[in-house]
This record gives structure tokens, sequence and C-alpha cells, in this order.
């Protein structure tokens, strides 16, 4: 299998939480653990995170997710600066920075923010201990400038830097032949024909955004600078390794 060591992994806000919307400090450690494994064999990983507004629901005692913009922007600045500090603390025990960019739709759309971001980018990589940690600027995003959803921004950003893999790691094993049927995974996609987006499904959480809908868009639009796409099961110990190691996990998507 080629080596492929630019990876941009989008991590869900279903792998980074528990049942009742807390941060699971144990996902965030074993992923991290994870992330700094393939950095000692010379990967180069940027990370597109979830989970600031559901960080910022748990703080300020939302049940469920605000429907008003200016609550959920509320909740995204209380939850950003609690979702870094769970990776800082992780990142430093293997000596590893976490970098925060926060970007909106505005910004992959002007040449000039792009191309900012994408220096920026670039030069964090190259130093080699430092994990960029890339998440939607909630607090700012209106709907005029708004990605909506991460799954998606992870696709512009490995488009950014030129990403060998993008990685979306999210509660579900990959794409299944049938939802009801976990068993039934399928590996490797190749062309995205109408019985595929019919396999696609919503999600149904108060704390994310989004499905294997907008997985599907995420990997059409990496597949256009000649990214592959995975799509595996973050709560898998291991998962980033053993698809380093060439492992089938989760679906690839090598798209024609």
């Amino acid at each position: 299998m080629k080596t492929n060591k630019r990876w941009v992994i989008k991590l869900g806000t279903g792998i980074l939480t528990r049942k009742d919307g807390r941060l699971d400090g144990s996902q965030f450690s074993q992923i991290i653990a994870q992330v700094a494994a393939l950095n000692r064999k010379g990967y180069e990983v940027v990370l597109v995170t979830s989970g600031a507004i559901g960080a910022g629901m748990e703080a300020m005692e939302h049940d469920s997710r605000p429907s008003q913009i200016t609550e959920l922007q509320a909740c995204a600045t209380v939850g950003q600066i609690r979702l870094m500090a769970e990776y800082q603390k992780r990142l430093l025990k293997h000596d590893l920075h976490g970098a925060q960019l926060l970007l909106t739709y505005w910004d992959l759309d002007s040449r000039s923010c792009y191309e900012n971001a994408r220096r920026t980018l670039q030069f964090l990589l190259e130093k080699k201990n430092f994990i960029p940690i890339v998440n939607e600027n909630d607090a700012i995003s209106g709907e005029e400038i708004k990605v909506g959803d991460n799954d998606r921004l992870s696709a512009h950003v490995a488009c950014m830097v030129q990403a060998d893999w993008l990685v979306i790691l999210s509660n579900v094993e990959g794409l299944l032949e049938s939802p009801d049927e976990p068993d039934k995974l399928i590996s490797i996609v190749r062309h995205l024909d109408a019985d595929v987006w019919n396999l696609a499904k919503g999600t149904n959480s108060e704390r994310s955004v989004g499905g294997m809908t907008t997985k599907l868009l995420a990997a059409k639009i990496a597949a256009e600078s000649g990214i592959t796409t995975v799509i595996a099961n973050g709560r898998d110990k291991n998962v980033l390794i053993d698809l380093a190691a060439g492992k089938k996990r989760g679906t690839r998507f090598v798209l024609e």
C-alpha cells in the first residue's frame, strides 16, 4: 500500500462525548495517544474537531441543542476553551502542542484568508511537534458564512493542506449496506451513485450535525483533489494505528 503520511482527521461529537453529553476524557486520551504515535512515525496530522457547542451545552446546563443562534454562539464560546483544554492537556503528555485555527466559509471563499490559513497550517506541520486543531468559528458564523458541518469543513481543510488521506472518525463503523445490519460494512466505494446516496442516513443526535450524507459530501469534495477518504469508528481502539498499518478498517472512498 502507498505510504500516505499527511492526514486530516475529523473527530465527531459522538466520539468525543459520553451518552450524557459530557466530554469523554478517556476518548481524548486514546485518540491523542494514537495521534502521537503517528507523529513519531513521521505522519503529519491536522485535527478537525467537533464538540465546542456540546461542551458549552454542558457548561450552560442545556439538555438539548438550543434553537436560537445567539444561544448556539454562546455555547460555542464557552465550549471552545473547554474543548481545547482537553486536547492540550493530553498533547503535552506526549511532548506535543495544540494550535487552534477557527474558520468560516468566508475564510475559505476569500483568496487572501485561504492562503493565510494554508501557510499557517503548512508552517505548523513542518515544525513536527505542533498539532493543528481546526474547528468552525461557530461564535461568529451566521448562515451567510457558515460551512454548516465539520465533515465538509474537514474536506476543505484536507484540500487546503494537500492531504493524502481524510479520515473521518465517527461512532459508526462506516457505510453499511443496511442501517439495521452493522455487520454488512461496505469496505470500498469507487462511485457515488444513487444507490450509495440512498444508504446515507441523517443523525438524530442533539449534539451533532450531519450524518452519513455530509460524510459522503466530504468524500466527494476530497476526491476532487485526489484525496482518499476513510470513514471509521473512532471508538475502536487503535483504529488510526491500524489504518496506518494498512489494515482494513471502515469504508474507504477511492472515487473514480
